[in-house]
């Protein structure tokens, strides 16, 4: 049984976790989970986070309803980033778009590729 403990985490006992799209490749938001977020996810299904803001765990989609189903969990080689393949439901981002990385560096200057969803 694969022990979470084992991952290598920051100084705040914390672990980046980049979600993906599992049917698309889209990587949809970057966040932050502990020893314990990476336990629960495994074990319920529901993608939980660490909200680093609120100090408290975080369901994705508790409270929005675009909760983040759990597909597959894996572990980069040095064992200190989390890619977690998710199927999403509805908007990733909490500025309602599929994804948090909408905006592009073009000719050095930021531009929005990704109009906030319907």
């Amino acid at each position: 049984m694969f022990d979470p403990t084992s991952l290598k985490y920051d100084a705040n006992g914390l672990i980046p976790a980049i979600a993906q799209d599992f049917e698309t490749g889209e990587v949809l938001m970057m966040a932050w989970m502990n020893a314990e977020s990476v336990a629960r996810s495994l074990k319920t299904g529901k993608v939980t986070y660490w909200s680093r803001s609120r100090q408290s765990f975080w369901v994705k989609g508790e409270s929005s309803g675009h909760v983040q189903k759990l597909v597959e969990m894996r572990v980069d080689c040095d064992q200190d980033c989390l890619l977690v393949l998710v199927e999403q439901t509805g908007p990733a981002c909490h500025t309602n778009r599929r994804s948090c990385f909408y905006t592009a560096i073009r000719d050095g200057e930021p531009v929005v590729i990704m109009d906030p969803m319907v």
